[in-house]
């Protein structure tokens, strides 16, 4: 190996082992090296992370690059050019001589170019009579060529990272796009659960994510969404099944009791309607508060055959616990209910059941307590005892409570709902309905 090139710097530049380490490198080149020197300055740009540079430096040495005359760096070639600080602001699009000279220092000491300074530090070359070059002193670019390899694997490191960043985004925007999705579903339905605090753990993953995450923060998010996401996927199957499950069981019991024409609940109805009263629980559904009002009035009813007749309803909607009532009926009892609905109105169930997910939040009433309400009542009927506690909220001094008793209650048939509708439908009076 020859060292005779080995150079240092001029006036108060000082000579690093690192310089000197660079200038053994580019002695060592194979005789028949060569690289395309606009390849070998894209993959630069590519590595730009990993080495340390900025986009200034390279714009200073593609103005360098560009006073080397042939389009390959070859190990045969002195690679010196030698162009003044004034010429290279002008291909440096007027960068300031200042600025040049830094980003120069910048790109040594990176171990991109190697100083070869004259006696006096200026930049020249010394021709032959035939006009070639025979030496010339200012920046070699030995340093590219005999780095090419290891910049090129740097420039594929670094188009893998961008590669993979890019799928891990895309991956979390898909996840996040699930998550609210879902929640919004769970709301929207009436899904047991508490899904206000699924919205509160979804922000807090989110809280201190910056715009431009690394992929560290990335990949920490990620798995933390689909985390969370699993958690709501596998909740929503078992209600889902649950519900299918309970359907099944449903239409199973229907078909047991319609199978006996002499069963209790017909055999009460038969009694109700010996004693002058129609028990038709399925009309008495059908009918409105205000319409019964009114024809107990015209008949010439007095207040008390009226409240009677009342309770009596109440008593035959009993027996069809798990079945909703009339949204209008409920909505005539419930009237603050709507206030939390889509637009502060309630026009369907599933408007109702969001209502009262909400409500339940507000009220302090758990998930678990709304859960256990919806497996025993239906989630219909849940909704409606939570729009019922609403009403009076301000007589109940726990919420969750009240509803865990009646939830015991109705477990052991000792509640239903039919009368807790019609006492609150009198205590409202006949105002008028909110339904949408």
């Amino acid at each position: 190996m020859q060292l005779d090139h080995i150079t240092t710097p001029f006036g108060r530049r000082t000579m690093t082992y690192a310089m000197l380490a660079d200038q053994i490198m580019a002695a060592e080149i194979d005789d028949d090296a060569s690289v395309d020197k606009w390849k070998i300055y894209q993959a630069l740009c590519e590595a730009r992370p990993r080495l340390g540079i900025t986009d200034r430096a390279l714009a200073v040495l593609s103005a360098l690059i560009s006073f080397y005359p042939k389009s390959e760096l070859a190990a045969g070639d002195s690679l010196v050019v030698f162009p003044s600080n004034a010429q290279l602001s002008r291909r440096a699009n007027g960068m300031a001589e200042q600025t040049i000279r830094r980003h120069l220092a910048v790109l040594v000491s990176s171990g991109l170019l190697i100083r070869k300074d004259s006696a006096n530090g200026k930049r020249f070359a010394r021709r032959s009579r035939a006009g070639e070059i025979d030496e010339a002193f200012g920046f070699s670019l030995k340093p590219l060529l005999a780095r090419a390899e290891e910049i090129a694997q740097l420039a594929a490191e670094v188009e893998a990272e961008r590669l993979h960043m890019r799928r891990m985004k895309e991956r979390l925007t898909i996840c996040r796009r699930d998550v609210l999705k879902l929640i919004e579903t769970a709301l929207e339905e009436g899904a047991a659960g508490d899904w206000l605090a699924v919205q509160d753990e979804y922000r807090a993953i989110f809280a201190g994510y910056p715009r431009k995450p690394t992929l560290e923060m990335t990949t920490a998010a990620l798995e933390a969404i689909e985390f969370l996401r699993e958690n709501i996927l596998n909740q929503l199957d078992i209600q889902i099944k649950s519900t299918k499950s309970s359907g099944n069981a449903h239409e199973n019991e229907r078909h047991k009791q319609n199978s006996k024409p002499d069963s209790s609940i017909e055999s009460e109805l038969r009694l109700e309607k010996k004693r002058g009263v129609d028990c038709d629980p399925v009309n008495h559904n059908d009918v409105e508060p205000e319409t019964m009002d009114m024809k107990s009035t015209a008949s010439g009813v007095g207040q008390g055959a009226a409240i009677g007749q009342s309770r009596g309803q109440a008593d035959n909607l009993a027996g069809f616990a798990r079945h909703p009532f009339p949204l209008g009926m409920v909505l005539s009892a419930c009237r603050e209910i709507s206030d939390y609905g889509p637009g502060g109105v309630i026009s369907s169930w599933r408007d109702l059941m969001g209502a009262a997910v909400v409500v339940r939040s507000m009220l302090g009433v758990s998930p678990s307590a709304y859960e256990e309400a919806c497996a025993i009542l239906g989630p219909e009927n849940a909704a409606t005892v939570i729009a019922c506690i609403l009403e009076r909220a301000g007589h109940i001094n726990t919420a969750g409570g009240y509803l865990r008793d009646l939830t015991s209650r109705a477990e052991r048939g000792e509640f239903s709902l039919g009368p807790m509708l019609m006492a609150q439908i009198r205590a409202n009076g006949t105002g008028e309905r909110r339904a949408g």
